[in-house]
């Protein structure tokens, strides 16, 4: 994937279909042996749901050595078509151009954010960190700034300590307001106005998946505004149910949008579509009826799916591991993190 790592990993790969995972042939029906023409040669989808993986993409800045870092956050694009990510080292959120450019990172203290969201005010872009290391939302300009954070939610009633806490993802209403997704905790959803004060909570853990209430959630790891029908609803990746649901703006339940993905972690939306990212190896993308009409990258190897620790001599460009963090672009493109202890974020180019 990255200019630096190949030359590190020199491997011979056993040759493989790349038709048998993702149903699209590839440019070559099997992959050649070296690691940088299989980069080069990966496409994925069907249809007009077509990408294909670029060739060195992320250039791990100097001072990071020979690897990006441990990447278990999210990812966002500006306007400007800027990518933010997050990350679990002292760069925190790391800040590329759309070629692939490392450019800046933010202050380090905001190591260990986990999902983000970019949202706009009065002709402004923000972003949104659930702030994990920290326990707190935190709303920074695209300099790096923070202009606004979010401690644990105490008037909830919901927590004894702030340890508790432990919020995963992040979502801005229309109107500015913040929903807080506490899906390592406690398993709340957190509602708040736009300058941070409380207003409410919803969801809440299921005390019994084996025979589970709909309303309830597992793991609300990941949350997105979702624009697409007639009324702005809030879609979250119940993880640990291997679902999306639908809440209304004041967290109402409406409704289970899919079931029996592979432990979605988080959601970006784009021209009606919604590409997920599933832990367990592999993109999927719905069309604007909520219907599965591609998946991406799907990984053959199930003793790599949600695995931190696949080496980067096993990587295969094309196909993830572990897909945590996912953004499009203006233009359709997709950038998708998976959660890897050396650090690996990849650019797919739509086709």
């Amino acid at each position: 994937m990255r200019s630096t790592l190949l030359a590190l990993a020199a491997v011979t790969l056993t040759p493989f279909s790349l038709e048998a995972h993702d149903g699209l042939l590839a440019q070559n029906a099997v992959a050649p042996p070296d690691t940088a023409s299989v980069t080069q040669n990966v496409k994925m989808g069907g249809g007009t749901h077509q990408f294909k993986s670029v060739a060195g993409w992320c250039e791990i800045p100097t001072s990071a050595g020979a690897v990006l870092g441990a990447t278990h956050g999210g990812i966002v694009v500006d306007k400007a078509g800027l990518i933010y990510f997050s990350t679990d080292t002292d760069r925190s959120i790391m800040v590329y151009s759309p070629e692939g450019k490392y450019l800046r990172s933010f202050d380090p203290k905001f190591s260990g954010c986990h999902g983000l969201a970019i949202h706009e005010t009065n002709g402004e872009q923000f972003i949104y960190a659930a702030h994990l290391k920290g326990g707190q939302v935190v709303k920074f300009n695209l300099d790096g700034t923070p202009v606004l954070t979010i401690p644990y939610p105490a008037e909830s009633g919901k927590y004894t300590k702030a340890g508790e806490y432990k919020v995963t993802g992040v979502a801005v209403g229309p109107n500015g307001d913040i929903y807080a997704a506490d899906g390592y905790g406690k398993k709340w959803i957190h509602r708040y106005s736009a300058d941070g004060k409380y207003v409410s909570s919803f969801g809440g853990p299921d005390p019994d998946l084996k025979n589970p209430t709909k309303e309830l959630l597992s793991n609300p790891h990941g949350i997105s505004l979702d624009t697409r029908g007639p009324q702005p609803l809030l879609l979250v990746a119940d993880r640990e149910k291997s679902r999306l649901v639908h809440f209304d703006l004041e967290g109402k339940f409406v409704a289970v949008v899919i079931e029996n993905l592979r432990r979605p972690c988080s959601m970006s939306i784009r021209n009606g579509e919604v590409a997920i990212a599933e832990l367990q190896g592999r993109v999927t993308i719905l069309d604007k009826d909520n219907k599965e009409v591609a998946h991406l990258g799907d990984n053959p190897n199930k003793k790599e799916w949600a695995n931190f620790k696949v080496p980067t001599t096993d990587w295969k460009d094309g196909i993830f591991t572990a897909p945590h963090g996912i953004g499009y672009d203006a233009a359709g493109n997709l950038f998708v993190m998976d959660w890897n202890q050396s650090g690996r974020v990849s650019k797919l180019q739509k086709l």
